[in-house]
């Protein structure tokens, strides 16, 4: 019998991948996608993603986008709070897993099992324990695109911020710096491949170093169907 799971979405590369290979097992059927957005800023936390790019990409995916919204200044109570409403909504509709794209961070897997079994929900993991020398370069030759819009200035040199994620930027990347960047140095937007029905059409905005740490590189949605390009 095939469940309906919900993917944990948070517009990068991880999720990307995560959402492309569960939409090939069999056991599962995507209900949705979960991203949580800080309300005062209107985008993807630590991602900072705008709204509008996760609406397109959404659209993309052909995926309703359940968007859990929390403030910049969120502690684990509120946030905890905020998720269990947004689940308990999901579950009500049939749900009843939720697919996570971590990679090989043991806390962060156990908290998250120990969370969704309270709610009555079983976490999955589609690319736990795989190389991330392999997945890094499985998600290129698959076809995704990213950019990357978050960089930590204390991990990596902050000239790789709004750079896209490829082959060069691979191989320009300092030992030590995971490839994936699942310890945090660095986090992406994904804007085409294999699992979307067209490009997200984005074009590169300011670059803003915020805490005196984090260099966020803007992505702007393009004009789209007549539409007029966002600003802010």
């Amino acid at each position: 019998m095939t469940r309906s799971i919900l993917m944990s979405w948070s517009g990068g590369k991880d999720s990307a991948l995560s959402l492309h290979d569960l939409r090939k097992d069999g056991r599962f059927r995507v209900a949705a996608l979960l991203t949580t957005v800080t309300e005062e800023y209107d985008r993807v936390s630590m991602h900072g993603i705008r709204r509008t790019i996760l609406e397109r990409q959404a659209e993309s995916l052909g995926l309703p986008l359940d968007v859990v919204l929390i403030p910049k200044v969120c502690s684990n109570e509120a946030y905890e709070r905020r998720m269990r409403e947004a689940l308990g909504r999901q579950t009500a509709g049939g749900v009843s897993a939720v697919a996570v794209g971590d990679i090989f961070l043991e806390d962060l897997r156990r908290y998250r099992e120990r969370k969704l079994s309270e709610a009555g929900l079983e976490a999955v993991f589609p690319i736990w324990g795989r190389s991330t020398t392999e997945l890094s370069r499985t998600f290129i030759e698959l076809g995704f695109r990213a950019l990357v819009t978050c960089v930590d200035t204390q991990a990596l040199d902050g000239s790789f911020a709004g750079r896209e994620f490829d082959e060069g930027f691979l191989a320009d990347l300092p030992p030590g710096v995971d490839p994936c960047g699942e310890n945090g140095e660095f986090h992406t937007c994904v804007i085409d491949g294999p699992i979307f029905s067209r490009p997200i059409r984005v074009t590169k905005g300011k670059v803003v170093l915020r805490e005196n740490r984090f260099l966020f590189a803007d992505l702007v949605a393009s004009p789209e169907d007549g539409t007029a390009q966002e600003t802010g």
